[in-house]
């Protein structure tokens, strides 16, 4: 009988799952179960975007139980962990018992009660507010998000929900992480007292760091809000690394699955940081994680953590337990490209991207800055936008597909070459997600870009394995992460070396690139106020009609 661990991989379109031997590494079995209700939006709104909490949890049951039952197909299978991973910053009120408040029928369609999902953007304001307050009094805690607190981050979406949805907060008893609601399902925990929390979602998305104690100090938040003061007292309790055991498979969960309860369950984490760890991550490694958007994440042995500015988490055992992660990171990637390809032309992506290719550097006339999300690194102003320059009436769909690939290359460089600056050591590129296993495009110009071969991980879900990893390890199957990375990563599956005929183009468009982020940019070009003008007549329109 195999022995295996279950990954459990929530993202942002669906939750996936995989059974792995931890014997020979061996996936024998996998499965994916989208979200019933998907992802719902505000028409008036553009920042807006929530999800159902309990489509989660179907959707984690669904997917376990048909991994486990394609992995049964081969025979009887022994599970001795279950790792989790969610997106994030992703958090939703839940009551005392952990219960999710849109599970209540007081508030099952109010959309303040469900997840706040990841690239949901409506905190502007308070993020804002959040850095400001943080320069003034507690300039320490910036210095580990890269200098700017983003919108997409815990704290301002809770604050922001305390204003504009007072009835959800109220009735609140605190504020889960979607990994750490998740986790608290699978065990059954009934209070926070009994649940080990994410260091890597703490640490990354609330502030959350040993050398000031653990979460932003009462007296900070208040400042901002006395509510946030009291929350913050509600959510006192242990947090802890992916790989240590958060408890064990409870019997409603277990039915779910298909499994027997008592099985230990690992403390969550993030997704883009566990497809890290099915990677194989180490340090001198940058892992690209390519999504819908992008997530840079690096790890390095460092008794002092270090702060670079516009790098949006530096965190102590938050990707590979007792090394320092770093994550930086792309706002609008797949999303971009879906935004072209199904959104735009309708053309769908093989076609595009097949004519695409044939394309040679330079050749379609366009640059565009890839800030249709907004810039997460190293600008962090949710408020940045898209820009094509370059259009005429001859632009093809196919063209204008290229120029945002290339786009995203750009600002991956210019991310990787802040990271380098700041000390962080990125000697080999692993590229892993869905784009990194479906688009050679992508991967080539990302080569061609950073002028450095780029290796695809050799797990096609890295996420999901990742989280296997950490429930193998909870399990007691292997001592730490470390080594069972050492048994369970295959090694890349191919690489992408840089075309010598492409790299002195893209250095050339690069330098254009870099003129364009630098104009643009806030608070540095002479360009800097467009494109929050343009938003700011945009929110009067809407708001007169």
């Amino acid at each position: 009988m195999p022995t295996a661990a279950l990954g459990l991989d929530l993202g942002t379109q669906s939750a996936r799952a995989l059974v792995v031997d931890l014997a020979t590494g061996t996936a024998l079995g996998a499965a994916e179960a989208p979200y019933a209700r998907g992802t719902r939006t505000d028409p008036h709104d553009p920042d807006v975007a929530r999800q159902h909490p309990l489509d989660h949890l179907a959707a984690a049951g669904a997917a376990g139980r048909a991994a486990l039952a394609a992995a049964r197909g081969q025979g009887p299978v022994d599970v001795v962990g279950i790792g989790v991973d969610t997106t994030g910053s992703t958090p939703l009120p839940v009551d005392a018992r952990l219960q999710p408040l849109a599970g209540d029928p007081r508030f099952a369609d109010d959309p303040a009660a469900w997840a706040w999902l990841w690239k949901d953007h409506s905190a502007k304001a308070e993020a804002a507010e959040i850095t400001g307050l943080a320069r003034e009094r507690r300039p320490h805690y910036l210095a580990r998000c890269g200098g700017t607190y983003s919108s997409e981050w815990y704290w301002a979406k809770v604050l922001h929900a305390r204003r504009v949805a007072p009835r959800v907060f109220a009735a609140a008893h605190a504020w889960l992480e979607c990994c750490d609601f998740v986790v608290a399902w699978l065990t059954g925990a009934a209070g926070l007292a009994a649940l080990p929390r994410s260091v890597c979602a703490a640490g990354h998305k609330g502030l959350h760091a040993p050398d000031w104690a653990g979460l932003p100090d009462a007296e900070f938040l208040a400042g901002l809000d006395p509510s946030l003061a009291g929350l913050r007292a509600r959510l006192e309790g242990p947090f802890a690394p992916a790989g240590r055991s958060a408890g064990r498979l409870a019997a409603a969960p277990a039915a779910a699955l298909g499994l027997a309860p008592g099985i230990p369950v690992s403390v969550g984490a993030l997704d883009a940081h566990l497809g890290a760890v099915g990677a194989g991550i180490a340090e001198g490694d940058l892992v690209k994680v390519l999504g819908t958007s992008t997530c840079d994440m690096a790890v390095a042995r460092l008794d002092r953590l270090p702060g670079i500015e516009g790098i949006s988490g530096i965190v102590r055992d938050s990707i590979v337990p007792g090394l320092v992660g770093f994550e930086a990171g792309q706002s609008a990637v797949g999303d971009l490209f879906d935004w072209c390809a199904l959104g735009l032309s309708g053309a769908g992506h093989e076609a595009l991207q097949h004519e695409a290719a044939r394309m040679p550097p330079g050749a379609s006339g366009l640059l565009a800055l890839d800030w249709h999300n907004g810039n997460r690194c190293v600008l962090v102003d949710p408020e940045l936008s898209g820009l094509v320059v370059g259009l005429s009436l001859q632009t093809r769909p196919a063209e204008l597909y290229r120029a945002l690939v290339e786009a995203t290359a750009f600002g991956a460089r210019v991310i990787l070459e802040r990271l380098v600056s700041g000390g962080v050591p990125a000697r080999r590129l692993i590229a892993c997600g869905g784009i990194a296993q479906k688009s050679p495009l992508v991967l080539q110009v990302l080569a061609d870009v950073l002028a450095r071969p780029v290796l695809v991980a050799g797990a096609g879900e890295t996420c999901a394995l990742g989280a296997a990893i950490c429930g193998a390890v909870a399990g007691g199957w292997f001592p730490d992460v470390t080594t069972a990375q050492r048994s369970l990563c295959p090694a890349p599956a191919r690489a992408y070396a840089p075309d010598p005929a492409s790299v002195p183009v893209y250095e050339r468009l690069h330098r254009l690139y870099q003129r364009l982020h630098d104009a643009f940019g806030p608070r540095r070009g002479a360009l800097g106020d467009v494109m929050k003008e343009l938003l700011a007549v945009r929110a009067l329109a809407r708001r007169a009609t």
